[in-house]
């Protein structure tokens, strides 16, 4: 069972009626998040709450009215699962970096600067991200604060998402590893083996992987890969 000491509570208001159990913070969300974990690990107390901070119990008729049972464990699964859990300081913290850097890895992975063809550095990227006060939303997922960081960052850093059309040939001794690493990076739009064994591609990538697939095809065939950026209405 949990440290009630550590514990935060997660609420769920619905029929008129407000249901608390005090929970783990960091399991909690994994249980709202699907995750198995047991609920042994995720309560303070096997007690549902009206009030939890003034110790009033839930009516247990309206636990069987609103959730069909009173039993626990049942329903503060779907208090977790449907309500709200308090965020610890500590928590958020880490929810706000975890973001942040899915934000930058989207941005890298994705954007280039629209001079020079290439990405930014991830430093430069971080750099712009202080120099524009960016903050980070614990609440929304990281795709959906990309439009908004980016409208930060371009008046501090050009910076445009482009996707690229490269078409790949890869002799025959290397072919067949190479196949999976190239596919990785991207969708293929077309791909065709050739009479003499030797595989080729048309394979569409965020512009911000160009260099990454450039290197690992020169890798995986010492050099002896052919690879063609492509413009947009150009075919192989």
């Amino acid at each position: 069972m949990v440290d009630i000491d550590k514990a935060v509570i997660a609420r769920l208001k619905t029929h008129g009626n407000n249901f608390e159990v005090m929970v783990d913070c960091d399991n909690a969300l994994k249980l709202k998040e699907g995750k198995d974990i047991a609920m042994d690990d995720v309560l303070a107390a096997e007690k549902v709450f009206s009030d939890a901070r003034k110790g009033l119990l839930a009516s247990e008729a309206q636990m069987e009215q609103v959730f069909g049972t009173s039993e626990p464990d049942e329903v503060a699964k779907k208090i977790i699962k449907k309500g709200e859990i308090q965020i610890t300081a500590e928590h958020k913290a880490k929810l706000v970096e975890q973001k942040k850097k899915k934000i930058l890895e989207i941005i890298h992975t994705n954007g280039i600067d629209p001079k020079s063809g290439v990405p930014h550095p991830l430093s430069r990227l971080e750099l712009a991200f202080e120099e524009a006060g960016v903050r980070i939303d614990e609440h929304k997922s990281a795709d959906q604060q990309v439009d908004d960081v980016l409208k930060k960052l371009r008046p501090i850093l050009p910076i445009k998402l482009e996707k690229r059309r490269i078409a790949v040939k890869i002799p025959a001794e290397y072919a067949g590893k190479a196949y999976s690493s190239i596919s990785g990076f991207g969708k293929i739009e077309r791909d065709d083996w050739l009479t003499d064994g030797s595989w080729s591609c048309v394979i569409e990538i965020p512009a911000g992987l160009q260099n990454d697939l450039l290197d690992s095809a020169n890798r995986l065939t010492h050099g002896e890969a052919e690879v063609k950026i492509l413009k947009t209405d150009e075919g192989e």
